[in-house]
């Protein structure tokens, strides 16, 4: 499981180091790839087969299906870290999501997430009064 909030900066080569809380979960082999909000999804092999498997149970029929499943695995970017726990984050996927030096990578779960720490910072701003606020059910059976 992804848990908590990390700043790795991405070097020179557009390499990143993996916050060590995730090396376990993470060692086998990752697949990054977009997702929303601007920010970069990075799964073991393992979960990315999972959602994998979820994507393709929808129906091709479906234009929004057929969209996400597109635009989710067009991007993908699978490999194994390296001895030092780097992973190399491709350009396309660095431009999407506007990444530069300094990063923040969250555990979001199932997955963690990459993004420009400023984006990072806006986009928490912006979500955090309303968080607090939250007086009624969003997800079923949490509160």
């Amino acid at each position: 499981m992804f848990l908590g909030t990390y700043t790795p900066k991405l070097d020179d080569k557009g390499r990143i180091i993996l916050p060590a809380k995730f090396w376990d979960e993470l060692e086998a082999g990752v697949v990054v790839t977009r997702g929303q909000e601007r920010c970069l999804f990075v799964y073991s092999t393992r979960e990315f087969e999972v959602q994998l498997e979820r994507l393709r149970e929808a129906p091709v029929t479906k234009k929004q299906a057929r969209d996400y499943f597109r635009m989710f695995l067009s991007g993908a970017h699978s490999e194994v870290p390296d001895k030092q726990h780097r992973i190399t984050v491709p350009q396309l996927l660095r431009t999407y999501a506007g990444l530069d030096r300094e990063l923040t990578v969250i555990g979001a779960g199932n997955r963690a997430e990459i993004w420009d720490t400023e984006a990072w910072n806006e986009y928490y701003a912006e979500q955090e009064s309303g968080y607090a606020e939250i007086s009624e059910e969003v997800i079923p059976g949490i509160f």
